[in-house]
């Protein structure tokens, strides 16, 4: 009956201060809603005990409830999401417990390993139920905004190998290759000598089985290898989508390792997520906390500005800095629209807990970025100090090389 009184109490509270399409059950049979409008999501609390997470909704509580089975919840992972992000901004402060705190965790090459198994490794299929064929695993490029996932996902390789102006014969470096996209791409269309760098064994196994299939053996190679350990020099290196990995007290220390393998009028690209928060802090309400627990083990989002300053450190100049924010929201928007639609084929290639964990993060993620909590940046980068002359004047380049493989294949296939 306690539980009972201080969740109506509770209830009525959030009630009289915002309207949303909720409905919360009760394990006694008692509904309630919090709009007029039908019900777009439903909590239904299974037993008293679970009455605890409604009366402090961050994030972290109601995500962690949801994915351990203590509360159920029905409808749109979109929806829900709003639904949690309404719930949290009317019943708590953004402050304590809950604000954007800065996290900074202990990085070695065996907690990297190990945080990248624990995310990548699921399985490949579970992932090609909402990637594109190629499998890219990180922010498309809309160049119009009505291209497909698989094209946009093409445009985005394109458009980052028009911006680094990799040129047939090159070396090119990718960290954190995935299941090796860029690097065929790369040499395939630029003829360029690529090596493609991963910690996850399924990531290896896959990309170097495509090399094969492309007949591309003699021009790529595919590592199960620490970017701290590779060794050499290369005209081109890319790093997309990897970096969060990092830690903000080992970037400087990252890009210094980019530096020390990059040749001396060699160009390299970072496109990675950035926290909009200028102190580098996380999501609010508990999102940071729920994603370190549950789908990225040890991952930290800094500003654009402290990636800078540790660009700076690691002895690279910026060149150019490029806001994709916008084509991550598709992007997401778009993974999860394909994970809902082959929601029981991922239940069952990865269990009930793990289905969950990612319906609620994919919405998150078009959550995140939409409302400006997140965003995506690409930094083109070389040696500091270099001559000015060796510079571009303008971007054109970047869009010239784009405009002319659009007229030679508009799908870029």
């Amino acid at each position: 009956m306690f539980a009972q009184n201080r969740l109506s109490a509770w209830m009525a509270g959030v009630q009289h201060q915002t309207a949303m399409p909720l409905r919360i059950e009760l394990w006694n049979g008692q509904q309630f809603d919090f709009s007029p409008e039908p019900p777009r999501v439903t909590i239904r609390l299974p037993r008293a005990s679970a009455a605890r997470y409604l009366l402090t909704p961050s994030l972290s509580n109601l995500g962690s409830a949801y994915v351990e089975g203590l509360i159920e919840v029905r409808g749109a992972a979109r929806d829900m999401i709003a639904v949690v992000n309404a719930l949290a901004r009317s019943t708590l402060k953004e402050q304590g417990r809950f604000a954007r705190i800065a996290r900074n965790f202990t990085h070695d090459r065996k907690k990297d390993a190990e945080a990248i198994r624990y995310h990548y490794d699921v399985s490949n299929e579970f992932y090609q139920q909402f990637l594109d064929p190629a499998m890219v695993y990180s922010c498309a490029y809309f160049e119009r905004g009505d291209e497909d996932l698989a094209a946009a996902q093409i445009k985005k390789i394109d458009h980052i190998l028009a911006k680094i102006r990799l040129q047939p014969g090159q070396t090119l470096l990718d960290i954190g290759c995935g299941w090796g996209a860029l690097v065929i791409r790369a040499a395939q269309r630029h003829g360029a000598r690529c090596v493609g760098i991963t910690l996850s064994q399924n990531q290896f196994e896959l990309a170097r089985e495509r090399v094969r299939e492309a007949g591309l053996e003699q021009l790529v190679e595919i590592r199960l290898q620490d970017y701290r350990d590779v060794r050499g020099s290369f005209d081109r290196i890319t790093s997309v989508g990897m970096f969060e990995h990092v830690g903000l007290k080992y970037l400087p220390a990252y890009f210094s390792a980019i530096n020390a393998l990059l040749a001396e009028d060699g160009v390299a690209m970072n496109h990675g997520i950035t926290s909009t928060d200028a102190e580098g802090g996380e999501t609010p309400y508990g999102g940071g906390e729920f994603i370190d627990k549950y789908v990225f083990p040890h991952g930290e989002l800094v500003h654009l500005g402290q990636v800078l300053k540790a660009m700076q450190q690691g002895g690279l100049e910026a060149y150019d800095v490029e806001n994709l924010r916008r084509h991550y929201a598709r992007t997401c928007s778009i993974w999860t629209d394909n994970f809902e639609a082959n929601a029981e084929r991922i239940r069952t290639l990865a269990g009930e807990k793990r289905f969950r964990i990612w319906h609620v993060y994919l919405a998150g993620c078009v959550y995140g970025f939409e409302q400006d909590l997140l965003s995506l940046y690409q930094i083109v980068c070389g040696k500091a100090g270099r001559n000015p002359r060796v510079l571009p004047w303008s971007r054109g380049y970047m869009y010239q090389a784009g405009a002319s493989q659009a007229r030679a294949s508009p799908r870029a296939e």
